[in-house]
């Protein structure tokens, strides 16, 4: 892992300060970076200004996004379907700070505070709420487990959704890093270019983002 980490630095500060003060400006609120966690929160009143539903099939009244991402959305949804007769169904996009307490609220009663804290982000730690994510499903794989990844639609995922650019944010070798069980399903926007190195050099958004702030670090001391 120190090596990838150590190419990814090399990489960005070759990119020059004005691409990656750019990358930096997308890890504010409203960008497509913006990192969010049990450590790093959003505000309770935090709705995106520009959500909508993406026009494919299946979509319900919590599959909205934010429009740059729902665009995205469609063109990988018809990518699955055109290149391997794979129906992609969405499931859950955006969720209010309100509608995520009341989900992680009946997990601690399903299951104790615990055991939730390891499959549902606390209100305020959760990716819905950006309108940047997406939990899928497949016909006959609507529930949100992991065997969505042992699906031909889940595999199919996997292997391209950085092509649209999304990533698998939860994966089972990350789970000391991202704080969550494996989770197949779940897909967050980045944008193309994020994307495509993410899943490159496999790697959890948490080290993509704290090597921008080193790039940054090291190109702003250079610039002084």
């Amino acid at each position: 892992m120190a090596a990838k980490l150590l190419s990814l630095l090399l990489t960005l500060l070759s990119l020059g300060w004005g691409a990656v003060e750019g990358y930096v400006d997308e890890m504010s609120l409203g960008g497509n970076l913006l990192l969010v966690n049990r450590e790093y929160a959003i505000a309770s009143d935090y709705v995106p200004g520009d959500l909508v539903k993406p026009n494919v099939r299946g979509t319900g009244e919590h599959a909205m996004m934010r429009a740059e991402a729902a665009a995205a959305l469609e063109e990988m949804f018809a990518a699955a379907q055109e290149e391997a007769g794979y129906q992609l169904l969405p499931i859950s996009g955006f969720r209010s700070y309100g509608r995520q307490a009341s989900i992680h609220e009946r997990k601690i009663k399903s299951v104790g505070r615990k055991a939730a804290l390891r499959v549902s982000a606390p209100p305020g730690c959760s990716e819905h709420q950006l309108g940047l994510a997406m939990d899928l499903g497949c016909k006959g794989k609507t529930g949100l487990t992991a065997s969505f990844g042992d699906t031909p639609e889940g595999r199919w995922v996997a292997e391209n959704c950085w092509r649209f650019g999304f990533i698998i944010r939860y994966k089972a070798e990350w789970e000391e890093v991202t704080g969550y069980m494996y989770e197949p399903w779940h897909v967050r926007y980045v944008g193309r270019e994020h994307a495509q190195r993410i899943f490159e050099m496999d790697i959890p958004l948490e080290y993509y983002i704290a090597q921008l702030r080193q790039a940054r670090l090291a190109l702003a001391e250079q610039k002084e």
